[in-house]
């Protein structure tokens, strides 16, 4: 119980950025303002985001990651709503396409996220082949715009991810403990969350869907998936910038597996006792 509320804690500061443009978004709902709601929440969410920096929160390349994650979205966002996928009932003047600037800080939030959760909890990467998962995360990007177009193959590209991820886990420091799962795994669990979010979202109007409209319903179980799947594109960006930065793992051959089972040594380094070892296929 005491490692489960750990986790939670720290969980919670990884969701900082999400809290507070869901804080911000009930904020313009209930309090009247001079300017168009979805103006003021972009305004809201760029002095979040500037906060955040300033207090050390984010640091200056992470606020770079996530300002990519804002035009990735952002790009996902146009085409979408062109599409007639979903609508935004404010849009304000900061807009391009039909859709406000602020829709873009959603998909932030989520590279907020990944980038806390793998600095608080010391995320590392065993067997991961970063070329072949960013290939197959770029075919996933693109196969949501070229699905109204062609075929969808969300479905056959989720398969070839599983293949490509099969010896891929993801080791995490709770406390003194090491802990690891499939990186599959996370991916699902993250997508998870996302669709509950996305469901408060759309309670509160940031975005709607058509069966939407006349009265608010849970999103389609079927999003889940795709946030799943979106969630790739995230983590591949990331994995990316902590590559460069030496915090990424590859596969055995090339790094010491023992070494990725271990707590940072920071965190063991003033206790008494050696982090405990818990083996990947836990």
């Amino acid at each position: 119980m005491k490692q489960l509320l750990r986790f939670a804690w720290i969980e919670a500061q990884c969701c900082l950025f999400a809290v507070l443009f869901f804080l911000g978004l009930a904020l313009v709902r209930v309090v009247p303002l001079p300017i168009d709601p979805a103006d003021a929440l972009l305004i809201w969410c760029l002095g979040v985001t500037l906060v955040l920096w300033l207090t050390r929160w984010e640091t200056g390349r992470e606020v770079a990651v996530i300002f990519g994650f804002h035009l990735v979205g952002l790009a996902l966002e146009v085409f979408k709503v062109r599409q007639g996928s979903w609508s935004y009932p404010d849009t304000g003047l900061a807009t391009i396409g039909g859709v406000p600037l602020y829709s873009g800080f959603m998909y932030a939030a989520v590279g907020s996220y990944v980038c806390q959760a793998w600095r608080r909890f010391h995320l590392r990467i065993t067997g991961y082949r970063a070329r072949t998962t960013a290939f197959v995360a770029g075919l996933i990007y693109l196969n949501f715009f070229t699905s109204h177009v062609t075929w969808d193959v969300r479905l056959l590209l989720a398969l070839v991810l599983l293949f490509v991820t099969r010896r891929a886990w993801v080791h995490f420091t709770v406390g003194r403990h090491r802990y690891a799962m499939p990186l599959a795994l996370s991916f699902v669990l993250i997508g998870f969350f996302l669709w509950a979010a996305e469901n408060a979202a759309t309670f509160l109007r940031a975005w709607q869907y058509p069966s939407q409209e006349s009265v608010w319903t849970l999103v389609h179980a079927a999003k889940l998936g795709s946030w799943s799947l979106l969630v790739v594109v995230s983590i591949v960006l990331v994995a990316a910038v902590k590559a460069y930065e030496g915090k990424l793992y590859g596969s055995a051959a090339e790094r010491t597996v023992l070494r990725a089972y271990e707590a940072p040594p920071e965190l063991v380094s003033h206790s008494p006792e050696r982090s405990q070892r818990v083996p990947a296929a836990s």
